[in-house]
């Protein structure tokens, strides 16, 4: 539960770093498309410069108003452990962030494989470490933190050296005499801060989220909720690396002007998606008691199992719309349009998730089991207007590439 009420300013962190990176990596694909490694260079030195000024202003707000943040969220039966695991995580920021950028920055050049092992040896090293710091070293939450911090700071320092010593990326970094160049920052913005609004909004729902919960089942509530938000969150890992595959290959056949590659590639990993995400629901749905099993062994959580396997057997049906959302995003992404992107995710999130989650849970007074129903709507309602609108710009691209060529030949 303490975990959870400092989720949301942890994503509003995330946020950030996806706007810098899904900027900076879109704008450096769409230059390798058109060749131009000056530009790229000159890209990819903004990107990390903005990172470092971005997690210095984040430390030192979260340092000093951690306590007031998670009052905010109503962590009132948990402050001291909510605030004291945001400060930790937060003393980290700078490597939490600085990974996430250099992995977009891999991606970008379609180094999918090392981004992947960045990504991996995070995971791992957290899942080593959290018991050691938790249990060994009895520091509770705190040990979390800390393990977390850890696990990020040894990521980044082989991230450093893929970076900046190994020289084996097409990109260059650039930072004696470095100038801010207007024109950089405004294609790194274009795309990045309507992803970084985007993801705001999701921060904003995980705010609501956990506020209209609390309302209606308390903080053993607020702790199914993240608890089973973590497992979606890694049914959704997944489609964040095919989303990632999309924005590169969008981004480089927008460059080269081949617009049906990028419809092809869009079609060929939505497929992918739907079929990835519906697998892992129905093993979700099956399985569902047993993977609760996984985070309710200790004689303090047993009381949240009946919530919940409910939680796990109603969201579900989250899974394959979660395809139809991340990888329309992608596209619109690669291609530039990150607006559209987040239109698109501010309609599936504040338009229909958070609303029928509140008129679900609280006006029809259904409680934690309304609470998830309006969650799976909100997602189900969403699908056909991200299909539906990456379909329709992308055959509009395909079209108006026609017509250039028709105007060449006519030349």
């Amino acid at each position: 539960s303490a975990v959870g009420f400092a989720f949301p300013f942890l994503f509003f962190a995330i946020a950030i770093a996806a706007g810098i990176g899904v900027g900076g990596g879109s704008a450096i694909s769409r230059q390798i498309g058109a060749r131009n490694k000056p530009g790229a260079d000159s890209l990819a030195s903004h990107t990390i410069v903005i990172t470092v000024i971005v997690a210095a202003v984040l430390t030192v707000v979260m340092l000093l108003f951690a306590e007031s943040a998670m009052k905010l969220v109503g962590a009132e039966d948990v402050l001291d452990l909510s605030a004291t695991y945001a400060r930790i995580m937060f003393g980290g920021i700078i490597f939490l962030l600085f990974t996430q950028i250099a992995v977009a920055l891999l991606r970008s050049e379609g180094d999918a494989t090392r981004a992947m092992y960045a990504m991996m040896g995070g995971a791992v090293l957290n899942i080593a470490l959290d018991p050691v710091f938790i249990y060994t070293l009895d520091l509770g939450v705190a040990g979390a933190a800390y393990a977390s911090v850890i696990s990020m700071f040894l990521v980044s320092i082989i991230t450093f050296y893929w970076l900046f010593l190994e020289k084996k990326m097409y990109v260059s970094f650039k930072f004696r005499g470095f100038r801010w160049d207007k024109a950089v920052l405004a294609d790194i913005t274009g795309v990045g801060f309507p992803v970084f609004v985007s993801h705001v909004s999701m921060s904003l729902t995980s705010f609501a989220l956990v506020s209209i919960v609390s309302s209606v089942g308390g903080s053993d509530g607020v702790a199914v909720y993240i608890t089973g938000w973590r497992v979606i969150g890694l049914a959704m890992l997944p489609m964040l690396g095919v989303a990632s595959a999309v924005t590169a290959v969008a981004g480089a056949a927008y460059g080269a002007k081949d617009y049906r590659k990028i419809k092809t590639s869009y079609l060929y990993a939505l497929k992918l998606g739907v079929l990835i995400e519906s697998v892992l629901a129905v093993g979700t749905f099956v399985f569902a008691e047993q993977i609760t099993r996984i985070f309710t062994w200790s004689d303090l959580s047993v009381r949240i199992v009946d919530d919940l396997v409910l939680y796990l057997r109603v969201t579900w049906v989250i899974f394959p719309s979660v395809a139809f959302g991340m990888l329309s995003s992608g596209m619109f992404q690669g291609v530039g349009k990150g607006l559209y992107s987040l239109i698109m995710t501010l309609i599936r999130t504040l338009a229909f998730t958070v609303p029928a989650a509140w008129i679900c849970g609280v006006y029809m007074d259904r409680g934690l089991l309304g609470v998830w129903v309006g969650m799976a709507a909100g997602g189900l309602l969403s699908i056909p207007v991200a299909f539906g609108w990456a379909l329709q710009h992308m055959q509009k691209l395909i079209k108006t590439g026609e017509k250039q060529v028709v105007s060449q030949q006519y030349k």
